[in-house]
């Protein structure tokens, strides 16, 4: 048997790229089922017992498929939507977060060497004790700029702070300038540029704590 692990993102699902072997005995299978995939988990699914009992019954095997595809499910109409979504698209690195252990996608968020999932990301980086600042960015700021792979409004909302600014795809001097622009025109408040894939993206800092 192989374990694949699926992470759950603010952008969807994302299925893992390495899979881990799992030797369960026959006659122990059901118990372990129940266990691992508890009926009162809306997010665990698995085939019907007794689908899974003919498979047995009849030595049902396949070969396994090199890479996991909607087409290589056959209960896929019991998939929950989002990881069906998730196995349109290629497989990706899966680790856990150093913070709550949640499984993520490798390097889309990382923050003093720790690999975080999006949620403690954004509420360590873009807390109240997250990198703002007050006024431009000098060129030697932007060397040590938060990175991220995506900014999710809906992680932000939580925060209380606000998305001013999106830039992708622009000339990194024309990025820069843009962005200290709108820095310097509002020095009263503070503010932050995040590199995200693609450009930047540019924060406020709440008025009121979240």
């Amino acid at each position: 048997m192989r374990l694949i692990p699926i992470a759950a993102t603010p952008i969807g699902s994302v299925i893992g790229d390495a899979w881990q072997n799992a030797d369960i005995a026959l006659s122990g299978f059901f118990d372990w089922a129940d266990r691992t995939f508890p009926p009162e988990d809306d997010r665990a699914f698995i085939a019907p017992a007794r689908d899974i009992e003919l498979l047995i019954r009849i030595g049902w095997q396949a070969p396994l498929p090199e890479t996991i595809a909607e087409e290589s499910v056959l209960n896929v109409e019991d998939v929950p939507g989002d990881v069906a979504d998730a196995l349109a698209h290629p497989a990706e690195p899966i680790v856990q977060c150093a913070a709550c252990r949640r499984l993520c996608v490798r390097d889309d968020f990382v923050w003093k060497e720790k690999q975080l999932c999006a949620w403690d990301y954004h509420a360590q980086v873009f807390g109240r004790r997250g990198p703002w600042r007050n006024g431009p960015y000098e060129d030697r700021h932007f060397e040590t700029l938060p990175v991220a792979a995506y900014v999710a409004p809906l992680l932000l909302q939580e925060q209380n702070v606000e998305l001013v600014l999106g830039l992708n795809a622009v000339e990194e001097a024309t990025a820069r300038e843009a962005i200290n622009i709108v820095l310097g025109a509002d020095r009263q408040r503070a503010y932050m540029a995040v590199r995200t894939t693609g450009g930047f993206t540019v924060l406020r800092e709440p008025s009121e704590p979240a």
